[in-house]
């Protein structure tokens, strides 16, 4: 999903009351709470306090052997320009990042992957393209070189998002079996100058760590929501 070059970036400010009490959930890990992770032992999550807003928290997390979910890092998030939507009711160009509970394909970036990078890794080349042509047998896909049924005006050249792209995660919506129009090239990147065209970005530094983190043995996970509402994270 192409990023947006400019936008407003909604700023998240959390209050609690002096000396209140937390709920009871507070004390029991996300992805505990959650009715599916995904199966695997490491899990992704993007959580943004409402649906309309564009700034959140993406927190990587490790299943122990006895079941228990622990935080293995965190770092803020921004997500589209638009807010969030469920992934099933999402249209293409709306600028909305797709609620949903999706694997992770691969990974790309324009920089070379991180030291101890075990993900499969693609380096953007100035013939690679993610094909979000509707009309195109390879709608939703990467591409290199673009083949002549994928118009370059309804697709993304890479090597142009040198910084959001300099390192992505390829997020599952919408690919194993695309559904034309629902919306093509959603990934997991480095923060551009503020609000996305749907993806989820965070700082750099913390792209990096959750590159290195990933273990593609251990059927990683992202899920994508918000802590309350008809798109809430524990509802998958």
């Amino acid at each position: 999903m192409r990023p947006l070059r400019a936008g407003i970036a909604a700023t998240v400010v959390a209050c609690a009351a002096f000396g209140a009490a937390p709920p009871a959930s507070a004390a029991v890990p996300l992805p505990a709470r959650m009715a599916d992770t995904g199966g695997g032992s490491q899990l992704i999550t993007a959580e943004a306090p409402r649906a309309s807003a564009t700034s959140g928290t993406v927190t990587w997390w490790d299943r122990r052997p006895d079941g228990r979910w622990v935080e293995a890092g965190s770092a803020p998030a921004r997500f589209g320009a638009k807010g969030l939507v469920a992934g099933t009711h999402r249209k293409q160009g709306t600028n909305t990042t797709p609620a949903g509970l999706y694997g992770l394909p691969f990974a790309f970036g324009n920089k070379a992957a991180p030291g101890g990078t075990s993900v499969a890794y693609k380096r953007v080349r100035g013939t690679s393209w993610w094909c979000q042509d509707n009309d195109s047998r390879s709608y939703n896909r990467w591409t290199q070189p673009r083949p002549a049924d994928c118009r370059a005006a309804e697709s993304e050249h890479l090597a142009d998002y040198a910084t959001q792209y300099a390192y992505a995660l390829v997020i599952g919506f919408n690919y194993d079996k695309p559904v034309r129009g629902r919306g093509a090239g959603i990934f997991l990147h480095v923060n551009g100058r503020a609000a996305t065209a749907g993806c989820v970005s965070v700082p750099q530094d913390a792209m990096r760590r959750i590159m290195t983190w990933v273990k593609p043995g251990r059927a990683p996970h992202i899920a994508i929501g918000t802590t309350g509402g008809a798109t809430a994270l524990t509802r998958y």
